[in-house]
């Protein structure tokens, strides 16, 4: 008789909009479970790229000596994970807008935990986030008991007000919507 092996779980690492539950509920089609509030040592937030959903730059973690990126790292099944590839643009090819990136982050407690985050493979310019999107993103700071400091410093970045109604859909949330199945 063969033992069954558990699959460890997939832990990702927000730092972004991601952090916002209804966001991440949406996107994996489940809430996945809140495993901690971490840090990533020597990264920092920053916006590059367009957004049209947000009309404005789109999050990424950035390399910072001595920065400190604050998020919450959340246990994904594999269904949930490819969801989520699938809103943020990951492409087997490598041309999506973002990859995964394998990274330690320490939770509040000390733990040091293995993650998976998204971040931008091709920086480009940067760009000043929507104050609606930069809103959306402070709100899941908030709502998962980001320090303080770090809310304060992420509600001081630069934004500036979305020339049209915001979020607007995109065709992937279209397609995304189209395949949801129904268990009858």
């Amino acid at each position: 008789m063969s033992a069954t092996r558990q699959r460890p779980p997939i832990l990702y690492f927000a730092y972004g909009a991601n952090m916002n539950s209804g966001q991440i509920s949406s996107r994996c089609r489940i809430m996945p479970k809140v495993v901690a509030v971490a840090t990533l040592p020597d990264y920092e937030i920053g916006f590059f790229g367009h957004s049209e959903r947000w009309d404005g730059g789109e999050e990424t973690a950035i390399v910072q000596p001595g920065g400190l990126l604050w998020g919450v790292v959340y246990e994904l099944s594999l269904s949930a994970l490819d969801h989520l590839d699938s809103w943020q643009g990951i492409r087997l090819d490598g041309a999506g807008p973002y990859f995964h990136s394998p990274a330690e982050v320490i939770g509040k407690d000390g733990t040091t935990y293995s993650v998976l985050l998204y971040r931008k493979d091709i920086l480009g310019k940067a760009l000043m986030p929507s104050t609606e999107y930069l809103g959306h993103i402070v709100s899941g700071a908030e709502d998962h008991g980001l320090p303080a400091g770090y809310v304060r410093k992420l509600r001081a970045i630069a934004s500036r007000k979305a020339g049209y109604a915001v979020p607007k859909p995109d065709d992937a949330e279209k397609a995304l919507r189209s395949m949801v199945s129904c268990v009858c």
